[in-house]
C-alpha cells in the first residue's frame, strides 16, 4: 500500500503528464467528486481532465503542501497553463493563467474515493478575460 501523502504527489505527476487516462492509477471506479463541474466516477474524472488538457495547454502543477490525517489527504497546489481552448464556457484567450487549489480526498486502500476542492476560480476567470474585475489591471 502506498503512503497517502504520495497520492497527493502522484496527482501532480499525473497532471504534469497531460495524460487523463493515468487517473486510473489514482482514482476508484466509483469516485465521488463534490465538484459539480465533474461527473461522478473515474469516467467523469478522465472526461473532465481530458478536456482540461485540451483547453489549458502546458499545464504545470506544483505541490505546495501535502499531508494526511486518518483517511484524508490534503494537497495545496499551484497550477500554471495557457488558455488555448474553450474552458467552462470561456472562449480561448491565449492567456497565461495561474490557479491555486486546496484539495481534500478520502482514501481507501491506495485510491482516492471521494474529493472536495476549493479554487481561486474568480481570479482564473478574470485572467481568461471572462469579465473585468473592478480595479484589477487588464
Amino acid at each position: 500500500m502506498r503512503n497517502p501523502v504520495d497520492l497527493a504527489h502522484l496527482f501532480a505527476d499525473i497532471m504534469n503528464s497531460h495524460n487523463a487516462e493515468r487517473f486510473a492509477e489514482l482514482v476508484s471506479e466509483d469516485y465521488v467528486n463534490h465538484n459539480p463541474d465533474v461527473r461522478p466516477g473515474l469516467v467523469g474524472v478522465v472526461e473532465f481532465m481530458g478536456h482540461w488538457f485540451e483547453t489549458l495547454s502546458d499545464t504545470h502543477v506544483v505541490v505546495e503542501d501535502a499531508f494526511a490525517v486518518g483517511d484524508r489527504v490534503v494537497g495545496r497546489y499551484t497550477y500554471t497553463a495557457r488558455h488555448t481552448g474553450p474552458f467552462i464556457g470561456v472562449p480561448a484567450s491565449g492567456a497565461e493563467i495561474t490557479m491555486r487549489s486546496i484539495d481534500i480526498w478520502r482514501v481507501e486502500g491506495d485510491r482516492f474515493v471521494e474529493h472536495w476542492d476549493e479554487l481561486n476560480l474568480q481570479e482564473v476567470l478574470h485572467q481568461m478575460g471572462a469579465y473585468p474585475t473592478e480595479g484589477a489591471p487588464r
